[in-house]
């Protein structure tokens, strides 16, 4: 059974913020780019280092950021099998947005911090 996204193609407006939250949007995508581009490129790393993600949600996750492109998959042949993700250079694209989300996110939270 494939499992097929419903917001992959939907851009009525053909949007640029639209087109990119197609291909990274939701709670988790930036997520897991940002933690692979930090090394924590395994499947079980990224398990234990992101709590609530269910195992099928990070399969799909990684699936669909693989089907875009975004990251690659890379099966090493040993016993037994290691599989590793490593962002493209097409990902590579992305960094700079991840990295402003990820300043906003430190600065916000200290602004909130202040204010309680």
């Amino acid at each position: 059974m494939e499992n097929k996204r419903k917001n992959k193609d939907f851009n009525p407006n053909n949007c640029p913020v639209t087109h990119c939250l197609n291909k990274i949007g939701g709670k988790w995508k930036p997520v897991i780019i940002h933690l692979i581009r930090k090394d924590c490129n395994r499947f079980s790393m990224l398990q234990r280092a992101i709590t609530d993600i269910s195992k099928q949600m990070l399969v799909n996750q990684l699936r669909e950021l693989e089907e875009d492109k975004l990251i690659e998959r890379i099966i090493y042949a040993e016993i037994p099998p290691r599989v590793e993700y490593k962002i493209t250079a097409y990902g590579q694209s992305l960094l700079p947005i991840i990295d402003m989300m990820s300043d906003w996110g430190l600065k916000d939270k200290e602004i909130v911090a202040c204010e309680d």
